[in-house]
């Protein structure tokens, strides 16, 4: 008799189940990136492809494609619009012309620490921007962390706010970029990434300004010796899918890829964390000479860029600039 109940509520799960199974089809998504196949980047991609493949009984799965073979972030995107690409995992600044609030979370010397951002990026904040990607045909799947920018250059130490003027900076093709450099005097100049190592071995520009996983990954330490730790911004990037693939699957799928995104957003997170780390000691070791920017030297940025803070939190919204800034005061402790 109780071989029978037993073998009753196999049959009772099984039945329950099939449906469920008939939900998970056969899926390959490409994910495009514009960096290096070993960058923590990367590496949480693979993860968020394992993910998928346990998640999905090995039938789901992702495949990576580095070091900008499908594009750049620019032209990635506009594959996922129109259906051709299925994922890509561009710098939020990116979305900005789809997108103005997108912009916030580049404005100069918003965070203090990575602890604020995870707050404001996975709460109401965060969510509301995800939330306006559909009607441009994307679905954000959530924000991994590119980290704090910081200025390298091959001229001199930057010990003071003085020390960026006059340099020829390499920055993102974005008017917020340009105008917060130009603000420091320095002379901003917008690159696409692909030819920045060139640039700077050629010494048409006299440095650049990127999180220290990228300047490690990138060799930039091969044509640059100064790094400052600027921190003069904190830049992230968002985990895309094309509108076109997401409305093809079920409600699933769906559910076991958003599973395996947040699980690879937390593994995104804790290793480029740690690559970050120690990409500061492996760039010593590699000659580059480390300073870092005293509080007060700091406060002078702040003082520099006020009127680039005020231009630009109008521009992508004001409502949206206060939302963000009381998500962190909460963040803070509402201190």
């Amino acid at each position: 008799m109780q071989f029978k109940t037993l073998a009753l509520a196999a049959t009772l799960l099984a039945a329950l189940a099939a449906p469920v199974a008939a939900q998970i089809k056969e899926h390959t998504f490409k994910v495009g990136i514009g960096l290096s196949d070993d960058h923590p980047q990367a590496q949480a991609v693979r993860h968020f492809a394992e993910r998928l493949q346990a998640k999905s009984g090995g039938k789901m799965n992702a495949k990576l494609f580095a070091s900008g073979t499908l594009g750049n972030d620019v032209s990635m995107t506009s594959a996922l619009r129109g259906g051709t690409l299925e994922m890509t995992i561009p710098d939020s600044s990116t979305l900005m012309s789809l997108i103005k609030p997108f912009g916030v979370l580049n404005l100069p010397l918003t965070f203090n620490n990575e602890q604020e951002a995870d707050a404001v990026l996975d709460g109401p904040f965060g969510q509301k921007l995800l939330a306006m990607l559909p009607e441009k045909g994307l679905v954000g799947l959530g924000f991994w962390e590119n980290g704090f920018r910081h200025v390298t250059n091959s001229r001199r130490p930057i010990t003071k706010a003085d020390d960026l003027a006059g340099l020829k900076l390499r920055v993102i093709q974005s008017p917020l970029f340009l105008d917060t450099f130009n603000a420091l005097g320095s002379n901003a100049m917008p690159m696409p990434f692909t030819e920045l190592y060139t640039a700077m071995e050629q010494s048409a520009v006299d440095g650049q300004e990127n999180p220290p996983a990228t300047i490690l990954a990138s060799k930039f330490y091969e044509v640059q010796k100064h790094l400052v730790l600027s921190r003069h911004m904190y830049s992230a990037w968002v985990l895309l899918m094309s509108k076109k693939t997401w409305d093809s699957l079920s409600a699933e799928e769906r559910k076991i890829v958003q599973e395996a995104a947040r699980e690879a957003t937390l593994f995104e997170r804790k290793t480029i964390r740690a690559f970050s780390e120690n990409a500061l000691g492996e760039l010593r070791k590699n000659g580059m000479q480390i300073t870092e920017l005293p509080a007060a030297e700091q406060t002078k940025l702040r003082t520099k860029l006020q009127p680039v803070l005020a231009k630009y939190g109008k521009e992508f919204g004001e409502e949206t600039t206060s939302e963000m800034t009381a998500e962190l005061a909460k963040a803070r402790g509402g201190k």
